[in-house]
């Protein structure tokens, strides 16, 4: 999660639409890339509006720490770290499990954050695929030289600590039981709770 050096590669292939279009601010180009990606892997449409700036002073930009840990230590630590990071930005319980079910997309690569492996069978799929394989698998602690994380019985999937609080947590819980009985509640929540980290502080 600190080493995020990987997002580093998804922008790089944003470049030649920069240069093609170099009015628009990298804020734009990168939040429209995403809501376009999210789209096209099957998930739901977000609105997307223009007029980010971008940052002229390397002062002005967002420290790194500001995005969630996947661990803190203790089941205690790491719910109330996760509420903690996007309680700041106005997320309430229910956005904070709906935009978590971005990781149905994806996969940890040890080389930069640590951690290994996918967390759903699909990783380039939209789905709410990631909520059922929270309450339907089986998940112990992976032994093995990395952080601690979390495996399937097969060891092809992990979920991180972080994760495994939204089972572990009695609130984050019953979004998680909801969204993996109503993909449809869940794409739409996400949607609107998508759009609002986007615009967060931005004036459009």
């Amino acid at each position: 999660y600190q080493r995020r050096v990987h997002g580093e590669v998804a922008r790089d292939a944003l470049e030649p639409i920069k240069a093609q279009f170099p009015g628009l601010s990298y804020a734009d180009l990168w939040t429209l890339a995403a809501v376009v990606a999210i789209e096209y892997m099957g998930g739901p449409e977000i609105p997307w509006r223009p007029g980010r700036l971008d940052a002229c002073r390397k002062e002005a930009a967002v420290p790194n720490g500001r995005l969630p840990n996947a661990d803190m230590g203790s089941v205690g630590a790491t719910i109330r770290h996760i509420r903690a990071v996007f309680g700041r930005m106005g997320f309430s319980d229910q956005e904070i499990v709906a935009l978590l079910g971005a990781h149905s997309l994806g996969r940890c690569h040890e080389q930069y954050s640590g951690y290994w492996g996918p967390w759903t069978r699909a990783p380039t799929t939209f789905s709410n695929m990631y909520f059922t394989e929270l309450l339907e698998n089986k998940w112990t602690l992976k032994q093995w030289d990395g952080p601690d994380q979390f495996e399937d019985p097969t060891g092809d999937l992990m979920m991180l600590p972080a994760d495994m609080a939204l089972l572990w947590d009695k609130t984050f819980r019953q979004w998680v039981e909801t969204y993996a009985q109503d993909e449809p509640r869940f794409f739409a929540d996400f949607a609107k709770a998508y759009q609002k980290l986007e615009e967060l502080g931005c004036k459009l």
